[in-house]
């Protein structure tokens, strides 16, 4: 007996240590965004969101520290009129205000006062936009392809290759054509230095040796 007790307590750890990694585990509840496109206006100083092809407004609440407010802003200090918004955020059925629920934003991906907004037929079929001035230059990227547009030039479609990089960055490129492409994506909240509007992306694009800066956003084809 004399042997058994120190044999006894020495097992105890083990069997603690099993009956931890047996035991149930807790995961934290995963929160899924919604990502929506719409117009943006104020109400009594506070802002609302109108859907794309909806009649239903949510009273907006920037719970992820987008800086939705002071951009909007900035953009309806050029003149009167709503902007279009794409974000992701969580609907809850808070209603205020005379609004038919609540918006909390977590992520803003673009946000502006031209270009095609609720009207944009290809944005559900788009990856990915990009485009840059001095010179002027916007690309389009699907599943089938990119296609580099350049005023004054035929529209340059290509095919490619993506490759993923640390930190959310990521890059195309494509050698076809005797053309050298190569478009560099940073997950960096970049303004448009023509029009101010504000994208969750920049970009580099290099054509040919040529370096052209610029912003870019996801399409609807793509999730983060």
């Amino acid at each position: 007996m004399r042997l058994a007790r120190p044999l006894l307590f020495s097992l105890l750890p083990l069997f603690g240590a099993c009956q931890m990694l047996a035991g149930p585990s807790k995961e934290a509840p995963v929160t899924h965004l919604v990502r929506l496109q719409g117009e943006l206006s104020v109400d009594a100083g506070q802002i609302m969101f109108r859907p794309c092809g909806e009649q239903r407004r949510f009273t907006v609440v920037d719970h992820g520290g987008t800086g939705l407010a002071p951009e909007s802003a900035n953009l309806s200090a050029d003149g009167p009129g709503n902007l279009f918004a794409d974000l992701a955020g969580n609907l809850g059925a808070h209603q205020a205000n005379g609004s038919d629920g609540q918006l909390d934003v977590q992520k803003l991906y673009r946000l502006q006062r031209e270009g095609h907004g609720c009207q944009d037929v290809n944005f559900k079929q788009l990856l990915l936009h990009a485009s840059g001035h001095e010179p002027d230059w916007s690309l389009n990227v699907s599943d089938k392809g990119l296609v580099l547009d350049r005023p004054g030039q035929p529209p340059l479609p290509l095919p490619y290759m993506e490759e993923q990089l640390p930190e959310g960055r990521f890059n195309l490129t494509s050698e076809a054509n005797g053309q050298r492409l190569e478009l560099w994506i940073a997950p960096q909240r970049c303004i448009d230095s023509m029009s101010g509007a504000v994208q969750h992306l920049s970009a580099e694009l290099r054509l040919n040796g040529q370096l052209q800066r610029g912003c870019a956003y996801f399409g609807g084809a793509r999730a983060d």
